[in-house]
């Protein structure tokens, strides 16, 4: 192009787009030059593929179990999928390698279409032993922090990239309406715009320039309604009134949209009888059509067994997650439907042109391999800096009587009691290092007894047990909370769990046993959700909020002892009964029908009580 033309025509596109559409700018939108030559790549792609390699592009299964030597090239794969199961190898450099060669076996297919690597990297790439693990989404929904919320998704991005994947399937995005669902604490906050600020900081940090090799595709799940399910079962039936889903639950999604999150993935939960997975008005109507989400409709675990092939293809569904030992199964059946026009070629057509295009955006055409290079920026010490800071601004002090906080670092004696103060497995909840977490520290992780000693000038004494006496202790830091969990199996109530909405007995007694000493208590509640615990907050002096830190636990006693102040506000509101969630909704407080214990954005600080 004439240089004297260049800077006009860009010009006129760029007011043609704001006065058409207000321009939705998102991090991969490189144009539309740039987007008009994409999909004119996808469709002169598309036009050569056969049925079969059209169906391989929409299967992702798992790079161990569900396939053998040549099986990506027979097979036409489209995508690889890590998660609960063998490891790729040993370290980074052996993950990349495993991934390169399926990818070397992508390419010398006919057509030469590289594949899509995903996992679910949630709070930072948490299936790595050694990774920077952030805390959970309640947590950083609790900071409000979004420039901290971008860097950690831009971090997260460049160790998943490290470890060979090219795309997450994180934040989730959705707004839970009772603690009783397993994955509370996977969501940020309970209101929408605190929700979608966060969805767009995250999804930009995740995607930032999707053709770097240092960022990857961001996926907003699940849609829609999975954390307002009645009494918060996991997959349950969410009889919400759709006016209200789309008042309370929609917005992080249209902002996803809207930042061009490359994926969106949806839900197992039921909408007027209808499995999500199978709801082409809410999928195709409304997500594609309406808000115009242009990228690829991934299922959740193997929702097509569940759901029916034929109908959550033709519902909108784009990408099948997780074959699971059923590959043919899949691929023939999807094949049989469509030669018996049960799905339109159509449906197939826009499934596989969406996969295309988000590989084209992605780069993967030119750069299919991941740098090696990247390999020694897994958890390096830049990296944690971020995710301690995350850490300290996401407590949320909610008693601090007598100004009892911050300790004193030259006290002669510190006793720390719990097995939650002395296990970075435990303080970072489920999917760390495994699926339902870990109940054993892990690699470069540093536990709250660590920065506890770290901190502490004088002597600091560890009770694991909460059965000690030690009259003459200037305080007693007592770290209680969940054990980890995930999914469905952390849900309360339905018989599936073993988890509760109190803490447990013997922790509950820790507490009571210090208490009766007549020594200050500082409570620390390492927890997933807000739990009922109005008896522990009148036994202590002090009570910290410190959901799930990850893996710099030395970040809370930082602000215990005060480095820093507390920052954090609630981002959802604390409940004061038990009897509260024995309706559908959980406490309602959207309606105001029920007064919770502490507020939604509730949480002291020191400035206030400088002495």
């Amino acid at each position: 192009m004439n240089k004297s033309l260049r800077i006009p025509l860009i010009a006129m596109l760029l007011i043609g787009c704001f006065s058409i559409m207000g321009c939705k700018q998102n991090k991969y939108t490189l144009g539309k030059l740039e987007s008009q030559r994409i999909n004119n790549k996808v469709a002169t792609l598309l036009a050569q593929m056969t049925l079969e390699e059209k169906i391989g592009q929409m299967t992702q299964v798992r790079h161990f179990y569900d396939i053998g030597k040549g099986d990506v090239a027979a097979k036409n794969l489209g995508s690889a999928i890590h998660t609960q199961g063998p490891l790729p190898g040993k370290n980074a450099a052996e993950w990349q390698a495993k991934f390169t060669e399926l990818q070397k076996e992508a390419l010398s297919t006919r057509l030469g279409i590289p594949l899509l690597f995903g996992v679910d990297a949630v709070h930072g790439q948490n299936t790595y032993n050694g990774a920077t693990i952030f805390p959970h989404n309640i947590g950083m929904g609790a900071a409000a922090n979004l420039e901290l919320a971008e860097e950690a998704a831009r971090i997260t991005a460049l160790e998943s990239q490290a470890c060979g994947f090219n795309w997450v399937f994180a934040p989730c995005v959705a707004i839970p309406l009772n603690e009783k669902w397993g994955r509370f604490y996977e969501a940020y906050a309970e209101d929408a715009q605190l929700t979608t600020d966060l969805t767009k900081a995250y999804i930009n940090g995740l995607q930032r320039h999707l053709n770097d090799s240092t960022t990857v595709l961001a996926t907003a799940k699940h849609y829609i309604g999975d954390g307002a399910t009645d009494y918060g079962i996991e997959g349950g039936s969410s009889s919400i009134a759709n006016h209200e889903m789309m008042k309370r639950l929609i917005d992080p999604y249209k902002m996803a949209v809207q930042q061009g999150a490359g994926a969106v993935m949806t839900s197992f939960n039921t909408i007027d009888g209808l499995p999500m997975h199978a709801h082409k008005a809410l999928i195709t109507d409304t997500l594609k059509n309406k808000l115009g989400f242009d990228g690829i409709v991934i299922s959740d675990w193997k929702g097509y067994s569940r759901f029916g092939q034929a109908a959550i293809i033709n519902a909108g569904i784009d990408m099948v997650m997780a074959v699971d030992g059923d590959l043919g199964l899949f691929q023939n059946g999807l094949k049989k439907a469509v030669e018996e026009n049960r799905v339109p070629m159509s449906r197939i057509d826009d499934a596989v042109t969406r996969i295309l295009r988000q590989k084209y955006r992605l780069g993967l055409f030119k750069n299919p391999f991941p740098a090696k290079s990247l390999t020694t920026a897994i958890g390096i010490p830049e990296h944690r800096a971020v995710a301690r800071q995350a850490v300290r601004e996401s407590l949320v002090l909610l008693k601090n009587e007598d100004n009892i906080l911050p300790l004193n670092k030259a006290a002669s004696k510190i006793v720390v009691v719990g097995a939650h103060a002395n296990n970075s497995g435990y303080q970072s909840g489920g999917w760390t290092i495994n699926w339902q977490g870990s109940k054993t520290s892990y690699n470069g992780a540093t536990t709250i007894l660590d920065g506890i000693k770290q901190v502490a000038q004088g002597t600091v004494i560890y009770d694991s047990l909460g059965q000690g006496s030690h009259p003459d202790a200037d305080a007693v830091i007592i770290v209680v909370g969940e054990t980890p969990y995930a999914e469905f199996f952390g849900d309360i109530g339905d018989g599936k769990g073993k988890h509760q909405l109190t803490l447990s007995d013997s922790q509950q007694h820790y507490i009571s046993h210090y208490a009766s000493q007549g020594l200050k208590v500082v409570t620390v509640l390492v927890s997933g959700r807000p739990l009922v615990v109005n008896k522990q907050l009148a036994q202590s002096q002090a009570f910290v909020a410190a959901w799930l830190p990850g893996s710099e636990g030395d970040g809370i006693a930082q602000v215990l002892f005060g480095e820093y102040d507390f920052k954090g506000k609630l981002p959802h509101s604390w409940p004061k009964s038990i009897t509260d969630y024995n309706n559908k909704f959980g406490p309602n407080y959207w309606d105001n029908s029920i007064t919770p214990l502490f507020p939604f954005g509730y949480g002291l600080t020191y400035r206030p009580q400088d002495k």
